[in-house]
């Protein structure tokens, strides 16, 4: 980003800290849902757990909507820079690379890029799997780093375009609403496999889900608590997080498995 202020001072918008909210809800889902007997499946298929982040996240992002549309309170943050409110409003810092194409051509961009990301990820998983056994690595520990990664580029690219076209709202609802979205495809992997998943994620994943509720809370912090300088071109919360990610990776290194 460019200029002084870190990402979290410009958002200047709650929404943000509802989508955060919504993230550490079906975390916590999950966290109960690795907590359950098989027995407890619906149909013998899926855990009860599953089924509330599905219901819960369809709830979520209703109510985030219905908020964006019609704000029950009124925020004042000097020097924020959110972005766009609504698609009407032009952006101000530069114009669209496909503002002058159909809605078609759009579409279907889109949809390739869609179909790109899939089959990648298939090719990811695939590889990635291997590239842990032949180095070694335990399973977890080389998803929570190296797969991770990989698995992140689309958010990366997207919250880059965003933060600059200037809407540094939208950076920060797409990374949120992406890790919200993707708790969602354990109800998936369970239709996928006839079974519940969630009981067997072990104690290495539960680590890793309760990771994620600290670093998300953290960053749901930094929206409302602004920090106003950057120290090597980071915010206070954004070094904080990477601190909490490195010593929550190494921790996996302590845990049995």
């Amino acid at each position: 980003m460019r200029g002084k202020r870190p990402l979290t001072f410009l958002v200047g918008s709650l929404t943000p800290v509802l989508e955060g909210t919504l993230v550490i809800l079906v975390i916590s889902f999950a966290l109960m849902g690795a907590l359950l007997s098989p027995a407890t499946a619906i149909g013998g298929v899926f855990s009860p757990a599953s089924v509330a982040i599905v219901v819960t996240w369809v709830i979520g992002v209703a109510v985030i909507n219905r908020v964006r549309k019609d704000p029950r309170w009124s925020v004042s943050a000097a020097g924020a820079h959110p972005g766009r409110k609504n698609r009407r409003t032009p952006h101000s810092e530069q114009p669209l690379p496909f503002a002058q194409s159909s809605t078609t051509r759009v579409a279907t961009f889109f949809l390739f890029a869609c179909l790109v990301t899939l089959v990648a990820g298939v090719g990811l998983e695939i590889t990635g799997n291997t590239l842990a056994d032949r180095a070694g690595i335990n399973g977890v520990v080389f998803g929570a780093t190296v797969l991770a990664a990989a698995t992140a580029l689309p958010e990366i690219s997207s919250g880059l375009a965003a933060v600059r076209l200037g809407d540094n709202a939208l950076a920060i609802g797409d990374i949120f609403g992406g890790n919200a979205f993707q708790l969602t495809l354990f109800a998936l992997a369970e239709l996928i496999a006839g079974a519940p998943v969630l009981p067997s994620a072990g104690r290495l994943n539960g680590w890793l889900a309760a990771l994620g509720l600290a670093l998300t809370a953290i960053y749901v912090s930094g929206i409302v608590a602004r920090p106003q300088r950057r120290h090597a071109r980071l915010g206070l919360d954004s070094i904080a997080v990477l601190v909490v990610f490195a010593l929550g990776t190494a921790g996996l290194l302590a845990l049995p498995d």
